[in-house]
């Protein structure tokens, strides 16, 4: 796939912002050497790399919702909200309006028109989940992350019957294709274990 100007315009700026991310994490260099670069830059790779394997030529509108998606989180932590499930809605809630605003002026800036734009911020809101493929993109690949990167830690944090629903919702919220993936993801035999129990109930 070619990339039109304003489309690598677009992803420029979006990759400017997460390099602002003043934390780091350790990855895999050049030579198999280790390099510190920015998390959120990490991230918006990571996110990129899940879509090129689930989708042979995702479009550009698309690709941008998927890189835009955790943009500057950083910026509000979780912990400036209140404990609990309401706390964390409202949190990711207004993360997603936040990314996706900022995202859509990027793009207008970048020369897309206001409907593309639009349409981008609405993939990231996570708007017409399990109807809009773009949408759906979207969260198949933060899901895919989420499980790939995060998963392992998270498990040790949380309580097993919570962690349990936790990746039963997760599950619901992914599509077929998702789902097959995350199957073949190498895992802990603890993270293993919790992922089998959602599945069963």
């Amino acid at each position: 796939m070619s990339a039109s100007s304003a489309y690598q315009r677009a992803l420029d700026a979006l990759d400017a912002l997460h390099a602002e991310d003043p934390r780091r994490v350790e990855v895999e260099g050049q030579s198999s050497s280790k390099e510190l670069v920015p998390k959120e830059l990490w991230h918006a790779g990571r996110m990129s790399a899940w879509l090129e394997r689930l989708e042979a030529s995702p479009d550009e509108l698309v690709r941008l919702a998927v890189r835009g998606q955790h943009l500057q989180r950083w910026q509000v932590p979780r912990d400036e909200y209140p404990e609990g499930r309401v706390g964390y809605l409202t949190w990711r809630r207004d993360q997603g309006k936040r990314a996706g605003e900022t995202t859509a002026k990027l793009m207008r800036e970048a020369g897309f028109d206001e409907e593309d734009a639009e349409q981008v911020a609405r993939m990231i809101r996570k708007q017409g989940l399990g109807r809009d493929a773009g949408t759906q993109a979207v969260e198949d690949c933060a899901c895919l992350v989420f499980l790939e990167n995060y998963f392992a830690d998270f498990s040790r944090q949380v309580e097993r019957d919570h962690l349990i629903r936790i990746v039963r919702k997760t599950w619901g919220k992914m599509s077929p294709q998702a789902r097959e993936q995350a199957l073949e993801l190498p895992m802990s035999d603890e993270a293993r274990e919790i992922v089998e129990a959602a599945l069963r109930t």
